[in-house]
């Protein structure tokens, strides 16, 4: 048999940040991959790096602000074409600064009802269901 090719596989932490009831969700930008999907912001997590460690780094670089982590979510592993991705998501809110888009080609806050209207990567929608589930709408789904 010969060798079997493997495909790239990359773990990413996102962030799910809150503000007054509302999400926030990055645009990625037409020179990214998965070019103006919608996703929650975050990174690939680095060699000797926490998920926490790399989601406040990873924010800090593409949004300029610091966040608070209040809860992890599970993870979620999802297989593109040519890669696959393993999600690490934290519900987290904005502990200082204001944001500034330093990757991204728009932010939008949206009731967390509405985040299902926007065209998101596809890695995000299992994370956007269990949130949806489990965080926002615990009593409705016993």
């Amino acid at each position: 048999m010969g060798p079997i090719q493997e495909r790239k596989h990359v773990h990413v932490t996102c962030a799910i940040i809150e503000k007054d009831d509302l999400v926030l969700a990055a645009q990625r930008s037409a020179s990214m991959s998965l070019p103006l999907k919608w996703e929650f912001p975050g990174g690939k997590i680095d060699p000797d790096e926490s998920c926490e460690e790399c989601l406040q780094r990873e924010i800090m670089e593409e949004l300029g602000i610091t966040v608070t982590i209040s809860s992890a979510l599970p993870s979620h592993t999802h297989c593109y074409t040519s890669f696959t991705v393993t999600l690490y998501p934290f519900i987290c809110t904005i502990d200082k600064g204001e944001i500034v888009l330093h990757e991204h080609a728009a932010i939008t806050w949206l009731a967390p009802e509405k985040l299902c209207e926007l065209d998101w990567a596809e890695a995000d929608l299992p994370v956007i269901e269990t949130y949806l589930k489990d965080f926002v709408n615990p009593l409705s789904s016993r």
